[in-house]
């Protein structure tokens, strides 16, 4: 889809993040009618501001008497020194209602701006972790952690710096164009020959400064996803020695944001100096022209006054238009990213009428499901077995032959392009997915843990858990001994993805989490690998444990340990090419028994 490249264009866009925005504003409706009314208070009391001066002007600096329709009968009565005083304290009492009329409005639309922004951001975050795996695994991380921190921030800067002045300053426009054409239409004619050159001029520049600044966004979410990808893997990016590559990327990308920064700046500021010059020629013109009316008394003095005076401030919003305009570029780009994301539909939601699933029994059967991440390519084919409450099942075979995916299924972080996965014989896809996700445990083969607490960590399987239940879940999984070791125990404060503890330690970990959580299905994916005997046998003494009279299912590798299963699904080229016991499969003398013999002897 092609990008709007000039800010006319853009227009329809800003209507778009305006439209997404109206029912989080409409929240506010008594802020916002008090901060209007603000507004249009400081409209008009601007409006007033120059006409003291037209008082001083007429009937105290000139002496020649003013024609009938000039007059106002009131001011003739008054003495020039009375006239004097009450034009300063005019003067000086439109100023100040003006700014306090401006404050109120400001700071209205400011808490309204932040409050709106701040539940944006929060939407948008909860979103995001509701979006389904195929979105995420091609999604950029840095790039999404970019939209919900850095666009959201820019949207709510904008929406406070630039849109309401130019909102304000666009009502005076209006305002004292109306009173303009009232004092001379001829003079506002005059000013107004100027406009073309004004639009020429904003919408060449613009275009530019708009396509630079989407260009800047693109980058710097670029930028920020090689950050996150190389922090997050530190370990392999040292030991590989990898530093000076992602270091002269990421300096390459960044030197790049810095010319297209520097370019947007002086850009903008050419538009702005721009803007000036053709405002001073507009101003210059009606000078001139209203000069000679004086002359031929066809103007007063203060009535030209009045004029520049609007003049003035009436071309602010094409100042602020220019001034701004990279701002609102970049806005337009970062209120887009903002949209594209929440209008983004999980392929994997709740459906129409979903209920909430009961207590789960255990029984867990694949009906002739296939599966693929892309539609030409399954992964998975006619998968058709049945697993009884309490049984464990062991699910084999060669990298890339679709055991996680398997698993993936069943937690429905995906669904089946054909059949389906049922639980007590009834359709996963019928229950809600918080339900059904609350009643499945899952340890995976490298344990996500977070910068937390040891207690938070564990306590995350189960959020309303206390103490005993946290330090009895610990104990069940073999963790107690080495959490009590820890420096501060159980509020020891984990490095992100727990780093600071070994690979056994986060399993045990993990799988105190599952039994705090209670579930009647578990999922084990590749609990063991990489642990040391000493680690790994205490990983195994807890699952098994743990999986006691619970549907279990374990995707592994380890042959050995697939042996103490009830079930072991042998899968390839995403078949189930074997199923039955190990005594069975042994007895079949086929593919697994294969396998379970060159382990063996690797083992002795």
């Amino acid at each position: 889809m092609s990008r709007p490249q000039t800010i006319q264009e853009s227009l329809p866009g800003l209507m778009r993040i305006w439209r997404y925005f109206w029912p989080y504003v409409c929240q506010y409706r008594l802020l916002v009618s008090v901060s209007l009314l603000g507004l249009l208070a400081e409209v008009g009391l601007r409006l007033l501001e120059p006409w003291p001066l037209k008082v001083v002007f007429d009937y105290i600096f000139v002496s020649a008497p003013l024609g009938e329709a000039q007059r106002i009968p009131f001011l003739d009565t008054l003495t020039p020194g009375t006239l004097l005083a009450l034009a300063v304290l005019g003067l000086v009492a439109i100023a100040g209602l003006r700014a306090l009329a401006a404050y109120y409005y400001v700071v209205g639309f400011a808490l309204v701006g932040n409050r709106v922004l701040t539940q944006v951001r929060q939407d948008l975050y909860h979103h995001l972790q509701h979006l389904s795996l195929s979105f995420h695994n091609k999604a950029r991380k840095g790039d999404l952690v970019v939209r919900v921190i850095s666009d959201v921030g820019m949207v709510q800067d904008i929406t406070i710096t630039a849109l309401l002045p130019l909102l304000g300053n666009s009502l005076i426009l209006m305002g004292m164009l109306a009173v303009m054409l009232w004092i001379n239409w001829e003079l506002t004619l005059l000013a107004l020959l100027t406009v073309p050159l004004f639009y020429i001029s904003t919408m060449r520049l613009s275009r530019r400064i708009q396509e630079v600044s989407r260009q800047q966004r693109r980058r710097e979410g670029k930028m920020a996803s090689t950050a996150a990808e190389s922090l997050g893997a530190i370990e392999i990016v040292q030991a590989l020695s990898l530093e000076g590559i992602f270091a002269d990327f990421f300096s390459s990308e960044n030197k790049k944001t810095l010319k297209e920064g520097v370019k947007a700046k002086r850009l903008a500021a050419r538009l702005v100096r721009t803007v000036d010059f053709l405002i001073a020629i507009a101003y210059a013109l009606v000078l001139w022209r209203g000069a000679s009316l004086v002359l031929q008394q066809k103007l007063t003095p203060g009535d030209l006054l009045v004029f520049l005076a609007y003049l003035k401030n009436g071309l602010k919003p094409v100042q602020s238009f220019a001034k701004y305009t990279g701002r609102l570029a970049k806005a337009s780009a970062a209120g887009d990213r903002v949209l594209d994301i929440m209008q983004q539909i999980p392929e994997v939601r709740d459906l129409p009428g979903a209920i909430s699933a009961p207590a789960f029994q255990g029984t867990v059967q694949f009906e002739r499901v296939s599966f693929g991440y892309e539609v030409d390519r399954i992964i998975l084919r006619n998968i058709d077995f049945k697993v009884n409450p309490g049984q464990q099942v062991a699910i084999v075979g060669a990298s890339g032959s679709g055991k996680s995916t398997l698993a993936s299924l069943l937690l429905r972080l995906y669904d089946p392009v054909e059949g389906r996965v049922l639980i007590d014989g009834h359709d996963i896809r019928n229950y809600t997915l918080k339900s059904l996700r609350s009643q499945i445990s899952v340890v995976l083969q490298e344990s996500i843990l977070f910068a937390a607490s040891v207690r938070d960590n564990i306590a995350y399987g189960e959020q309303l858990a206390t103490l005993p239940e946290i330090v009895e879940a610990a104990r069940l999984a073999n963790a107690r001994e080495f959490i009590e070791a820890l420096p501060e125990g159980y509020d020891t404060i984990l490095g992100e993805r727990g780093v600071t503890i070994s690979g056994g330690q986060r399993q045990r970990l993990a799988i105190a989490r599952a039994f705090l959580r209670k579930s009647p299905i578990l999922i084990f994916d590749e609990p063991t690998t990489g642990l040391d005997k000493n680690s790994e046998r205490e990983v195994i003494e807890a699952l098994e444990r743990l999986a006691r009279n619970r549907t279990t299912f374990i995707i592994t590798h380890d042959l050995h340990l697939a042996a103490r299963a009830d079930l072991i699904l042998y899968i390839e080229g995403g078949c189930v090419l074997e199923c039955g016991t190990h005594s069975e499969l042994m007895r079949n003398n086929n593919r697994y028994a294969d396998l379970y013999q060159i382990q063996l002897v690797k083992r002795r």
